[in-house]
């Protein structure tokens, strides 16, 4: 009896630590996508979309962006949907990849979904800029119009070519938000964050496809990006010395993921690691239309190109 009871006790106590491990997808109560981490004041915020097809749905359905934060990588805090596409007066449709970052202590919120046929556009994929005094929001839309509308690039023909954007802010505080499906696109943004400033640039990395990820690590720069991979979509990176370009193809850093036709990455350093946020359809139900947001350690070698992902259920430890 006694051998009984400590062999229920064992049990239980390697339950509850594969529990405390098992963190991917990290957001298990809804379907979250395109995930866009932000460190503020020692919290690390994430911005995600939000899957609503039903298991027999054979497209997306992306209803509104939601944040979370955490201090510990481990326990996730919801704040809910702060932002929609009913935000903005000009919108309709989904809500793609956005990514959220802080100038000079406001919040730019950069969305990417469908522009209602106006004047001022004939429909197809925009990006918005919506902006809040919190993290959190609440948000509004910064310039009550469009960013970027379908008709201001032309380099690619099919409707859908302006969605995910990603906003850098440089050292010397000068901004830079590279987007794109089918060709990456790329703008210097004024100081206010809501005005480009100057000329669309357009190019083609290496087996590009969308989600581009801009940052700079140790005085290099990172243009992380989906690919065509071996459709599904894989992660790869090129590198450069200039927010501009050039820009040099450098490799693959993510297979396939699982159960998901897409990916799109989020990267962060957050006390003293590195971190590499994805999604993939993992959750019961899941799938290429109802996806999960995950996190596993981003690994550097001392050239600064990045090894690949290992891609983990447990995720990445508990910071203490």
């Amino acid at each position: 009896m006694k051998n009984t009871v400590q062999i229920s006790l064992l049990l239980i106590c390697c339950l509850v630590v594969f529990k405390a491990k098992s963190q991917n997808p990290i957001i298990k109560d809804i379907f979250t996508a395109d995930p866009a981490p932000l460190v503020h004041n020692g919290i690390l915020y994430l911005y995600t979309g939000h899957d609503v097809a039903v298991p027999e749905d054979t497209n997306y359905k992306m209803a509104d962006w939601h944040v979370f934060s955490t201090t510990d990588m481990k326990t996730w805090k919801d704040y809910g949907a702060p932002l929609s596409p009913e935000t903005f007066s000009w919108a309709t449709g989904d809500a793609y990849a956005a990514q959220c970052v802080e100038k000079n202590g406001r919040f730019y919120w950069f969305v990417s979904t469908f522009h209602k046929k106006d004047d001022r556009s004939a429909g197809g994929a925009a990006i918005g800029v919506a902006v809040s005094d919190s993290p959190v929001g609440p948000f509004k839309d910064a310039i009550g119009k469009a960013l970027i509308t379908n008709e201001m690039t032309t380099d690619m023909k099919h409707a859908w070519d302006d969605i995910d954007p990603t906003v850098f802010i440089d050292d010397d505080g000068k901004a830079y938000m590279y987007w794109g499906n089918g060709s990456c696109k790329w703008v210097k943004l004024k100081d206010n964050m809501t005005e480009i400033d100057g000329t669309i640039h357009t190019f083609k990395p290496k087996n590009y496809i969308e989600g581009p990820w801009l940052y700079k690590r140790k005085g290099l720069y990172y243009l992380v990006y989906a690919s065509e991979g071996t459709k599904p979509e894989m992660i790869e990176y090129c590198t450069a010395k200039s927010p501009t370009g050039p820009w040099n193809y450098t490799g693959i850093i993510q297979e396939n993921v699982q159960n998901s036709f897409t990916t799109h990455p989020g990267i962060i350093d957050y006390k003293g690691k590195s971190y590499f946020f994805y999604h993939n359809g993992s959750l019961p139900t899941g799938g290429s239309y109802r996806r999960s947001v995950c996190v596993d350690y981003m690994y550097y070698n001392k050239d600064g190109s990045i090894q690949k992902i290992i891609q983990t259920t447990e995720g990445v430890s508990e910071i203490k």
